[in-house]
């Protein structure tokens, strides 16, 4: 759950929440809706552009989640909620696909990240 500190920051157009904005020391930080950083400390405003401009696309992009054995699923994120962070396993766009799915913490842990391998290629890696 976000602290009491942090203030949502929605997108002025359609309301939609883009993240947060807590206050450090003498500025204050932009977090994503994964609770992440996507700053430091920074202005109020340079907070909301930051987020802004960093939008809702990202959610989209191909993720891996890396395991505690040392590998790697190649994951895409289905939700995102202020109490946890799902992912399933890529299904390469067949939709009835049945793929294992993973409930994380949020914030989402470090271990939970934008794909690094090669997006052509079925094999994740390692």
């Amino acid at each position: 759950m976000p602290d009491d500190d942090w203030i949502e920051h929605v997108r002025p157009g359609d309301r939609e929440r883009l993240g947060w904005i807590r206050p450090q020391d003498d500025g204050f930080v932009a977090l994503d809706l994964m609770g992440r950083e996507v700053t430091g400390v920074v202005n109020w405003i340079d907070a909301e552009d930051a987020l802004e401009e960093r939008g809702l696309g990202w959610l989209a992009d191909l993720w891996q989640l890396d395991r505690p054995d040392g590998s790697r699923e190649r994951v895409r994120i289905v939700e995102v909620t202020p109490e946890r962070v799902v992912v399933k396993v890529d299904d390469f766009g067949d939709v009835g696909a049945a793929t294992p799915s993973y409930v994380l913490p949020f914030p989402a842990p470090a271990a939970l990240r934008p794909f690094d391998g090669d997006a052509g290629t079925l094999d994740a890696g390692s």
